[in-house]
């Protein structure tokens, strides 16, 4: 049985506070989560000034740049993340929203990478995660099937392990927008690549119905309070939910079997009750 690679997205719910950066890594790792996962932008590359300098009311201020700035961390930050996750024992990785940030990442020797689906169509971004040869799972929001492609081929050129993760970027998700069929297009199209979900709805059936159909990882926004500042809170799941999810998952896993019909030792003892013929 391969068990399906969960990862508890706490991107930018931190709001710039490593106190609840070790509060929700806690969560992710007594949940039984694979890794956590952040996002990581050079701010001056990301947004042009004129969205910087729009106005945005924050707890850090009144326009965008500020905003960005107060929800962004640096080396001193991501040096104590790092060493906070190895001593969870909890793997960690980053979306870079930019190349100067996944070279950055570089120096922490980070197992897997993550291509945000904001940036699936950024050539030159896909081509510098792709040369590390790591392990790395493509998200497929906001795009079709041939920018999906593009962005497949520029994995294979390379030779770098990936994965991709259907994923649909509405935040929150209606049920009705999941369209969880995708996953079975993606495994028929790229076969034998694996496919996930990247899911950005507030319960947790979407993600347990992947999962049934066959997703080999899930990501999840994860947050201490869904009603905290932030964009990305209510698309979040709180850590009980986490829980709950990861406790649903494995009994599904479980659930699968081997895909092969027999009569379970239990099932006799139960038609030695039952059947009061055996003609067949």
């Amino acid at each position: 049985m391969e068990k399906t690679f969960i990862i508890a997205e706490i991107g930018i719910n931190h709001n710039g506070d490593l106190k609840i950066v070790k509060k929700l890594i806690n969560g992710a790792a007594s949940a039984g989560c694979d890794a956590v996962k952040f996002q990581k932008r050079t701010i001056k590359l990301v947004y042009s000034k004129e969205e910087l300098d729009k106005f945005r009311e924050s707890p850090w201020g009144t326009t965008n740049r500020e905003q960005k700035n107060g929800l962004e961390f640096g080396k001193k930050q991501y040096d104590e993340i790092d060493k906070y996750c190895k001593k969870k024992g909890i793997a960690w990785l980053a979306s870079a929203w930019d190349i100067e940030s996944q070279l950055f990442l570089r120096q922490y020797n980070l197992k897997y990478n993550k291509v945000a689906s904001a940036m699936l169509t950024d050539r030159k971004l896909l081509e510098t995660i792709a040369e590390e040869g790591k392990y790395t799972f493509i998200s497929t929001g906001m795009s079709d099937m041939s920018q999906i492609t593009k962005a497949v081929e520029i994995f294979q050129k390379t030779k770098c392990p990936f994965e991709l993760m259907h994923c649909n970027s509405t935040y929150p998700l209606p049920p009705s927008k999941a369209n969880l069929n995708v996953i079975k297009l993606l495994q028929s199209t790229f076969f034998p690549t694996k496919v996930g979900y990247s899911g950005h709805e507030t319960g947790l059936i979407i993600s347990c119905a992947a999962v049934s159909m066959g997703a080999t990882s899930i990501e999840r926004h994860i947050t201490l309070d869904r009603s905290m500042y932030g964009s990305d809170q209510s698309a979040s799941i709180e850590l009980p939910g986490l829980k709950k999810l990861v406790e649903y998952i494995r009994e599904i896993e479980i659930s699968k079997g081997d895909g092969f019909k027999v009569v379970t030792n239990s099932e006799l003892e139960i038609a030695k009750k039952l059947r009061k013929a055996d003609t067949l």
